[in-house]
């Protein structure tokens, strides 16, 4: 390999497990040149980063636009990367590699739509079932690599990681004077949420129970949202509503300076992942753990999903019921009550007690 593309455009936890396709690429060749493309919005948890040498940056909405994608796609092939590895296999990357004149295309099968263009030279399965603690949708990424004899398959590096220079390392705040926490107290969308009488009184457990710092962390959209929740909760002077950066990268510092994270299942959790900060992940009722629980011990990372609380409202796991899930979760998410997860959570921050002192 000498010029390598990995098409990764959304969304952020993606980009950043996709970002395990430079760590291993570069510790076989070393030399070659690994860009990325990704959307503008999630840029950031790639900057820095050393074995990334370039990153294409989009924006999501002129890319929608079919004579833009079009546009991309030559000026790609002018750049004439001989390797192009497409985690994302949508339509848009697809394209982007039917074009690129790359000798060398990888990317997911699916089935019969892979006979219809040649997208890829390799279409490649994704894992049936996860063999690694990484999680199957890492995983799943590792698998891109097996057309290349060269790359020891026995001893990847399957652990994402985020790359932080000296002034985000040395960020302060007077929010950081006593230990802190970030909690994520709404999902990046609202399918990805708890019901908001649930998320104040799970609020109301930590600022109770513990003498830590609480920083709310939310989308900058959601500012009203987060202001309605903070108004609502008891011991507002545990809470910080306003120590917020409205970007990735600055989300990155904060969490780069905090004991640990406390979220609903998503971007946060990888960059916190990826910092090496403690995580207790909140899963929505339609993910499945397999999938996205990297690194899960019950301790260091721990997680729960209502799956495990409530089985029989799960008579059986299917991507058909995982879509009409996702489609109405109310049902689930009210079952989801908040002393389903308390318990669990009180365990995970005894295992980080000494972090909190």
């Amino acid at each position: 390999m000498k010029k390598v593309l990995v098409i990764q455009n959304k969304f952020i936890g993606d980009v950043l497990i996709a970002s395990v396709l430079a760590q291993n690429i570069k510790k076989t060749y070393p030399n070659c040149h690994v860009s990325y493309l990704v959307y503008d919005y999630c840029a950031g948890v790639i900057e820095n980063h050393p074995q990334i040498d370039e990153v294409i940056i989009v924006n999501e909405r002129w890319l929608k636009k079919f004579p833009n994608l079009m546009r991309l796609a030559f000026q790609i092939r002018k750049k004439s990367f001989d390797t192009i590895f497409d985690p994302y296999s949508k339509f848009q990357s697809r394209v982007l590699c039917l074009f690129s004149s790359a000798e060398t295309r990888i990317g997911f099968s699916k089935g019969n739509f892979d006979n219809l263009l040649p997208y890829y030279t390799h279409s490649v399965q994704h894992v049936q079932k996860k063999t690694r603690n990484c999680g199957k949708s890492i995983e799943d990424r590792l698998a891109l690599l097996q057309c290349f004899p060269e790359i020891n398959l026995e001893q990847l590096d399957d652990k994402p990681k985020i790359y932080l220079c000296p002034e985000e390392r040395n960020y302060k705040s007077e929010a950081f004077l006593k230990p802190h926490i970030v909690l994520g107290i709404l999902g990046s969308t609202a399918v990805k949420s708890l019901p908001h009488p649930y998320i104040i009184e799970i609020v109301n457990f930590l600022s109770t129970n513990y003498d830590f710092q609480i920083i709310f962390n939310y989308s900058p959209h959601q500012k009203e949202l987060a202001k309605a929740i903070y108004d609502q909760c008891e011991h507002k002077d545990k809470i910080s509503l306003d120590l917020y950066e409205n970007s990735i990268r600055g989300f990155v510092k904060i969490m780069g300076q905090s004991r640990l994270l406390i979220a609903n299942e998503g971007g946060s959790v990888h960059i916190a992942k990826a910092l090496d900060k403690p995580t207790f992940t909140i899963f929505s009722p339609y993910e499945l753990k397999e999938h996205w629980a990297s690194f899960d011990d019950g301790k260091f990372h721990a997680s729960v999903h209502l799956l495990e609380e409530k089985p029989e409202l799960f008579p059986e796991i299917t991507r058909k019921l995982r879509r009409k899930i996702e489609a109405n979760p109310s049902f689930y998410y009210n079952e989801f009550r908040p002393e389903l997860i308390t318990p669990k959570l009180k365990v995970f921050l005894e295992h980080h007690a000494d972090r909190l002192l």
